[in-house]
């Protein structure tokens, strides 16, 4: 079977080759550090192992309720935030029609996943609400402790729509908890009310969870194979073992970090297949909250080409030349779309008659890869044979791989988040919550 492949040949005019390899030693000892745990944020690598851990208990555990929560809903909202959300968002838009959503209900196997508390938009609760009026819907709630904000605003909500709708006997059997073993708020409630549970390990962080219950179950709820998904990392996982010249996340990682260290700071991660715009939201909170610490970090940005290269490519081409960019390409396309003939060729696209979309598609993507290259732009490209459950489990458990082994030669910890706790607390002092009367009392002498 092919596999996802990794091109560096066209940073080489930034960074040469022997400045990428000298990088190796360093990525053996963090390869061993997320292998042994012996590393900065050594309590979160659960998921090192976890597609290998995965078992088929677990899988059945989650179509089981993926199945029952379909055969009931014609709509399952999934609450939460961060990568609580952005994994399953990545993986179901990467699989999906374009346009299922103005589809009817013609493909039986697709219950609608629908998403909340990502956001705190009044708007957008309040239109989400009115579309599942006297509709059928379940929900799906993913929160360790069951109190961060802008789910926990989302899940009081529908929580109290789905019961009025439906009464809390009925509810109870639509409402699944994804949440800590024993602790916290919505553990207690899940608890008291009945709900099914699946558990957020300890050892696996939000965005690095989409392997886990967190993940796979909205995922399975839309009607995709999550036993392929995992069988996808799995091979992925064990690919990467060693230290050596095949491993791809050696390759990625030690090139990312030789551009930063020869002032390369934003990295631009470019799709030419609007299904992989999500994954591209994925992986900017993989890479941003993982490496933005300690005033250190390259900033993770992304870009859906062609689309954005009538918006974004001016400045890619002329800009600072402090960027350089990952070009996601997707070989193989699932359906085909064949350009026609036209007598009058009024358009002048009579010399594109007979070819396939992609191939234009194609040839938009080498042309700009390679004006960028001439504009001093470092290319690099990850090939991906198909979109398909397999070879975007390989591609989720590269890139999160890659990530461990990128954070530690920055000398950061790449599993904890110290910064995203500021707003936080500016947002409960200004909010008046109870607890933060003094950072209330400080915070309005600001004002």
């Amino acid at each position: 079977m092919e596999s996802i492949k990794v091109n560096v040949k066209d940073v080489l005019q930034a960074v040469t080759a022997e400045q990428i390899e000298a990088l190796n030693p360093e990525a053996s000892e963090a390869i061993d550090k997320l292998h042994k745990g012996t590393g900065a944020g050594s309590d979160f690598l659960g998921w090192v192992s976890l597609p290998s851990e995965t078992t088929d208990a677990l899988i059945a555990d989650i179509n089981a309720v993926a199945a029952d929560l379909a055969a009931r809903c014609e709509y399952v909202v999934a609450i939460g935030i961060g990568g609580s959300y952005l994994g399953a968002k990545a993986v179901i838009e990467a699989l999906s029609d374009s346009f299922a959503s103005l589809r009817d209900k013609g493909d039986a196997r697709r219950t609608k996943v629908l998403f909340a508390g990502q956001n705190i938009g009044e708007e957008y609760l309040n239109e989400l609400q009115d579309l599942l009026k006297d509709k059928s819907f379940g929900i799906i709630v993913i929160s360790k402790s069951g109190t961060t904000t802008e789910p926990a605003i989302a899940f009081r909500l529908l929580k109290e729509q789905l019961e009025a709708q439906v009464g809390k006997a009925e509810a109870a059997k639509r409402i699944v908890a994804i949440t800590d073993a024993k602790r916290g708020a919505l553990r207690q409630l899940a608890t008291e009310e009945g709900y099914k549970t699946f558990v957020i390990a300890d050892n696996v962080g939000g965005r690095f969870s989409v392997l886990t219950p967190v993940g796979l179950l909205p995922i399975a709820v839309a009607g995709f194979d999550i036993r392929k998904l995992i069988d996808g990392a799995c091979r992925m996982e064990k690919a990467t073992l060693d230290a050596d010249s095949t491993n791809p996340c050696v390759l990625y990682a030690t090139t990312r970090n030789a551009l930063y260290r020869h002032g390369k700071k934003i990295e631009i991660l470019v799709n030419y297949n609007p299904k992989l715009h999500f994954f591209g939201e994925w992986w900017k909170q993989l890479y941003g909250e993982s490496e933005g610490k300690d005033g250190k970090g390259i900033f993770p940005a992304a870009v859906d080409n062609s689309t954005d290269l009538h918006s974004m490519g001016q400045w890619i081409q002329d800009g600072e030349r402090i960027i350089f960019e990952t070009v996601l390409s997707v070989e193989h396309m699932a359906k085909e779309t064949i350009i026609p003939s036209d007598k009058d060729n009024l358009d002048g696209l009579n010399y594109l008659a007979g070819k396939h979309v992609d191939e234009v598609n194609k040839m938009a993507e080498l042309g700009t890869r390679l004006a960028h290259v001439d504009g001093k732009v470092p290319n690099m490209r990850i090939t991906i044979p198909a979109l398909n459950e397999e070879y975007l489990g390989e591609l989720i458990y590269f890139f999160e791989k890659s990530c461990g082994i990128s954070g530690y030669l920055l000398g950061v910890n790449p599993f904890n988040q110290p910064g995203v706790e500021a707003y936080k607390r500016n947002m409960f002092a200004l909010l008046a919550k109870p607890g933060y009367e003094a950072e209330t009392a400080a915070i309005q002498k600001r004002l």
